[in-house]
């Protein structure tokens, strides 16, 4: 065993509603030496993403769920300390799942080379990594937006949401964000939407048609709820819904009050010959992730498309910054920074 310690965040209790502090522990242990293969990573970034809250539950989902006393899952960027696997050398940055800990040890064939010359390493968590993917593949897959179409998309200034967003318009169709506030309206309006919508706005059922006059051809679902009963309205014949996430309900401890909808949704897929589809950007990877770092690396480093970062200091700080994101209050991708680049 190596001397060096290692600081991690695991599950001490599984959440009933909103997380709280009680719901995680932090340790410290002495950090294991490589195996044959694999390599020993110390974590420069750590990702926070919604999809986190639904592996601290046990119920069935299409991931195992982390165990109580498991280190909390998430991508990271690291940096390689340790090397016991063919081309790979101490200094190298790579993207991998090394979970919510300074140190990881992770196979080799799981983590993927970073170049930092191309974009600042943290866009392989966002838009260059799962995030910009998902939207990516989702919108490729399932969206495929055709130019002069509309395609709307809940959450939109999240990672996912901006992304779907620009690439709508580098599809040549039009792109309709909504998000909670100005100041997400505002960076929605610099990354080039076409129009914004407050959800939060009591006027949002009209200020939602006014900006679809023409209808909604791609609804990319983020969040479910209210917005999807009024984005809902307004989808045109042979519309598609690529169904990536539900935020709204993350914390739910019981299923909505109210009348069962299902006969008018299945109603409506009927009568407007809709195509609703729910995926993980995994079963999209050996198909379409060449042309997303192609095309979106390129996009990115052209200046076409857009992107916003924001940084928490500390992995101490992950938590707290978790449940901040699951009420909606981070701006673009999170990101915590765990260590500067050696």
């Amino acid at each position: 065993m190596t001397t060096t310690p290692t600081t991690r965040i695991v599950l001490a209790a599984r959440p009933h509603g909103e997380p709280t502090d009680d719901d995680f522990r932090t340790e410290t242990v002495d950090t294991p030496e490589p195996g044959e293969g694999q390599l020993l990573l110390r974590t420069l970034h750590l990702s926070l993403d919604p999809y986190m809250r639904g592996r601290m539950s046990d119920a069935e989902s299409y991931a195992d769920p982390t165990p109580i006393d498991g280190v909390m899952p998430g991508g990271t960027v690291g940096e390689v300390v340790t090397s016991n696997a063919d081309g790979y050398s101490p200094g190298d940055v790579v993207v991998a799942y090394g979970g919510w800990q300074t140190h990881s040890v992770v196979p080799a064939k799981h983590v993927r080379r970073i170049d930092p010359g191309v974009a600042p390493v943290s866009t392989a968590l966002g838009v260059l990594g799962m995030p910009g993917f998902t939207a990516y593949a989702g919108m490729a897959a399932i969206g495929r937006p055709q130019a002069g179409e509309t395609v709307v998309v809940a959450a939109a200034a999240g990672p996912v949401g901006s992304a779907v967003g620009q690439i709508a318009r580098q599809r040549g169709a039009r792109a309709v964000g909504i998000a909670g506030g100005p100041r997400k309206l505002e960076m929605l309006r610099e990354l080039g939407f076409d129009a914004v919508v407050d959800h939060r706005s009591e006027t949002f059922a009209d200020d939602l048609a006014a900006a679809v006059p023409s209808g909604v051809d791609v609804y990319f679902e983020n969040v479910g709820g209210r917005v999807t009963r009024e984005v809902w309205r307004h989808l045109n014949l042979y519309a598609r819904i690529p169904v990536c996430g539900l935020v709204s309900g993350y914390n739910a401890t019981s299923l909505p009050q109210g009348p069962d909808r299902v006969p008018a949704l299945m109603s409506s897929i009927l009568t407007k010959s809709l195509t609703l589809r729910g995926f993980i950007q995994t079963e999209f990877v050996p198909t379409h992730h060449d042309d997303f770092l192609r095309e979106m690396g390129a996009w990115v480093a052209d200046g076409t498309v857009g992107y916003h970062e924001d940084v928490v200091e500390g992995l101490e700080n992950a938590p707290r910054a978790f449940v901040g994101m699951l009420r909606g209050e981070n701006l673009g991708k999170l990101v915590v920074k765990v260590a500067d680049q050696a």
